[in-house]
């Protein structure tokens, strides 16, 4: 018998009537090719336990399972992200926007001010009213009248008594007797005289503390209601009251038994201390002069008018005052100074400032103290305490003199005496008292 070899041994045959392993050749009942094979398969199949060629986790990897279908969906569908984001995988973490963390938060800067209008007065007014701001307060005038006599009485010769101090020291002698006769004016010297005009100009900067921290105001409103020097018209006061005192010696010479102050005997000696008293009134008495009008032409006609309706009270009770201050005197004297004082009020009122009072202020001090200088006493003419009623008509024609050029410079150079606000008119004034008062009361 013969021995097959293992690569000839049939395959077993199989239901149909084909070996196994071998296909039919040719279409459905034709009879098979005996020479024909199994074609290889299409790819090679792996070995029983062998790895697995499939993409994916290996076993036991946490599976990326799809959500469970929604009722009435089919199984395998796709299903909605449970974070409203396409593609998101069930169970991952939420797509946060980029943070941005805000920025610091500025430095606590206390409770809201409030902000009031740029411009203090609601509607124009005049210069006796300035104090009617958005913010007046009747109380307000009052208390700074109290303190404007303080600071002049006592305030200011306390602050500076230094100078005198220093000044009577300087000058020699017995110090604590030169020192009170100098204090009270007995005797006018270099050191009592600086001392006292620079007193009364220093009230200037009293008015100008009471005007920036009780009427929350600049201090340029005392001056005019620009609010500014008006420099341009100061020095045309000036001149005018050269012409006006030109008048006065006029009517001196004409006007029988006006008392007209003459040269009296001879020429003073023209000393050191002579020359140190001319520096002093040069320099210093503009100041003074200016001292003066800031408190009676100044602060309290503001003051005073912003209290009455009627400005002729506040222009009365300065002048009254103005003519008091200048210590104990006659009738005649006190008249002349009260005459003196209500005409320079009045232009103040006419013109809206303090520069015509403070220019002929100046110039009748320094012709008082050259006078004083070259013809008598120094001392005499500063305590002067009587007068003859010739002096009023003298008084009258200087001063009449020089309001009426005043009145034409003013026009003539177009000067307002009202203040001027913006406009449209500003907003409505906060609740604090203020009152609206006709600009022309």
């Amino acid at each position: 018998m013969t021995e097959q070899r293992p690569d000839e041994q049939q395959p077993p045959e199989q239901d149909g009537g084909h070996p196994a392993g071998r296909p039919p050749a040719g279409p459905p009942g034709a009879a098979p090719d005996p020479g024909q094979r199994w074609p290889a398969p299409p790819y090679p199949g792996p070995a029983y336990g062998a790895p697995q060629p499939y993409p994916g986790p290996a076993y036991g990897a946490p599976q990326p399972y799809p959500g469970q279908p929604y009722p009435g969906q089919p199984y395998g569908a796709p299903q909605p992200s449970p974070y409203g984001q396409p593609g998101q995988q069930y169970g991952g973490p939420p797509p946060y926007p980029p943070q941005s963390w805000p920025p610091p938060a500025p430095p606590y800067a206390g409770p809201p001010q409030q902000a009031w209008p740029a411009h203090p007065h609601p509607e124009p007014r005049e210069y006796h009213q300035m104090l009617r701001t958005w913010t007046y307060a009747w109380w307000k005038p009052v208390l700074g009248i109290v303190l404007v006599m303080l600071g002049m009485v006592i305030v200011a010769p306390l602050v500076l008594m230094p100078v005198l101090m220093i000044g009577v020291a300087i000058e020699g002698g017995p110090f604590w007797e030169s020192f009170e006769q100098a204090a009270s004016l007995q005797a006018i010297g270099p050191a009592s005289l600086l001392y006292l005009n620079l007193t009364l100009g220093s009230t200037i900067l009293v008015c100008w503390f009471v005007m920036r921290y009780l009427h929350k105001m600049r201090p340029r409103w005392l001056t005019s209601v620009a609010p500014k020097m008006r420099w341009r018209f100061f020095f045309a006061c000036l001149g005018l009251s050269v012409v006006a005192l030109v008048a006065q010696i006029v009517a001196g010479s004409v006007l029988p038994g006006s008392g007209a102050q003459e040269p009296a005997g001879e020429v003073n000696e023209f000393t050191s201390t002579t020359a140190v008293l001319a520096l002093i009134v040069l320099l210093t008495t503009p100041l003074q002069a200016a001292g003066e009008e800031y408190v009676f032409r100044g602060y309290l006609m503001q003051a005073l008018g912003s209290l009455f309706r009627y400005k002729w009270i506040a222009l009365l009770v300065t002048s009254t005052l103005f003519a008091m201050a200048h210590g104990v005197q006659n009738f005649p004297l006190f008249f002349d100074r009260f005459m003196f004082g209500l005409i320079a009020g009045w232009l103040v009122l006419r013109t809206g400032g303090l520069e015509a009072g403070i220019a002929m202020h100046i110039l009748n001090n320094f012709l008082a103290f050259g006078y004083a200088l070259t013809y008598a006493d120094l001392t005499e003419t500063l305590n002067v305490s009587e007068a003859g009623w010739g002096n009023v008509p003298l008084t009258l024609v200087q001063s009449g003199t020089y309001a009426v050029l005043v009145l034409l410079v003013t026009r003539k150079m177009g000067l307002r005496n009202r203040t001027d606000p913006p406009l449209p008119a500003s907003p409505a004034a906060p609740s604090s008292g203020v009152e609206r008062v006709p600009s022309g009361a």
